[in-house]
């Protein structure tokens, strides 16, 4: 399950293509006239007129899942989902149309909305692809859905304009990473691949770096739009990584080859070289630590007469 987030200006334009599918089904609806898309539309209108200064009233997200939950996908479940799914976003109070298509191998529905609620305000879209993305695994992880593959095996061939230039930017950064243990081989890494690579700076100086920014085909992307994991930070701290880790394996093997070289050049000891262990007693050498050492003391004068009595009185 995934959500793919618009904002538009039409809500003509944006109900004439979410109707206009072949099979296509309102599963659930609030605040609106249902009849002809005329209708529909008129609805929509007299409310974005509460508060006329929003130039994109219009709200349409799609909500897309996996072929391996086709079979539970009924039209309750879908629209359960759906409705979960925008309490969750903040989409409260307001109106809207739930769609469901069948043009696709993917069971997907579509959500309009008016951001001008039923007060004539506006509801916010602060931080709206961060909470999708938790919003979308949060459902997921309660109902048992199946994860998204890999972005790498989607067809972009079936995609169009922005959507296919964002798919192929996000395969393009995940080949150029491989080749890739600096910025500088990184940005020819992805210019081989059609990418041009931009920072975003804080300062006029462009001496502090605030983001990245990928651009392909006339359309440009934030890293966090491509993923998560291809912000400014997360990409710099691998790379800085991987060149600081090739830095320092480089300067143990110079210093490892300095050291063969320096015992390469030490002279070897001849015979006639004087052996830096004479003087030194082989008894001190080789004894046990705890091994006692004796001396030979002369014997005084008193010890001397002992002696001497002891043999007469053993003497016959």
């Amino acid at each position: 399950m995934i959500g793919k987030l618009k904002k538009g200006s039409s809500f003509g334009g944006c109900i004439r293509y979410v109707t206009g599918k072949d099979e296509a089904k309102i599963l659930a609806s609030d605040g609106v006239l249902l009849g002809t898309n005329a209708e529909i539309v008129q609805s929509f209108e007299l409310q974005r007129q509460l508060n006329p200064r929003i130039k994109k009233p219009v709200g349409h997200i799609a909500l897309s899942f996996k072929p391996d939950d086709k079979p539970r996908l009924t039209d309750d479940f879908m629209a359960k989902i759906a409705l979960e799914y925008m309490q969750m976003m903040g989409i409260n109070d307001t109106q809207f149309i739930i769609v469901r298509h069948h043009n696709t191998d993917n069971p997907h529905c579509h959500i309009v909305y008016n951001r001008i609620n039923n007060e004539g305000k506006l509801i916010s879209d602060a931080h709206d692809y961060r909470r999708n993305e938790q919003v979308t695994k949060a459902l997921k992880s309660k109902y048992g859905l199946t994860y998204g593959t890999d972005k790498s095996k989607t067809n972009t061939r079936k995609l169009r304009n922005a959507e296919r230039a964002k798919y192929e930017v996000h395969n393009a950064v995940k080949e150029a990473l491989k080749g890739a243990d600096s910025w500088q081989k990184f940005k020819n890494e992805l210019a081989k691949r059609g990418v041009h690579l931009e920072f975003v700076y804080k300062d006029k100086e462009r001496t502090k770096v605030q983001g990245i920014r990928f651009c392909k085909d006339g359309y440009c992307f934030k890293g966090t739009q491509i993923s998560r994991d291809y912000s400014f930070g997360k990409l710099n701290a691998k790379l800085e990584g991987t060149e600081n880790l090739l830095s320092a394996r480089a300067k143990s093997a110079q210093q490892y080859e300095q050291g063969c070289h320096k015992n390469e050049q030490m002279p070897f000891m001849s015979e006639s070289s004087q052996d830096p262990w004479d003087g030194i007693s082989s008894i001190g050498l080789f004894a046990p630590a705890n091994a006692q050492t004796f001396e030979q003391f002369p014997e005084d004068e008193s010890s001397k007469k002992k002696k001497k009595k002891r043999r007469r009185g053993f003497s016959l």
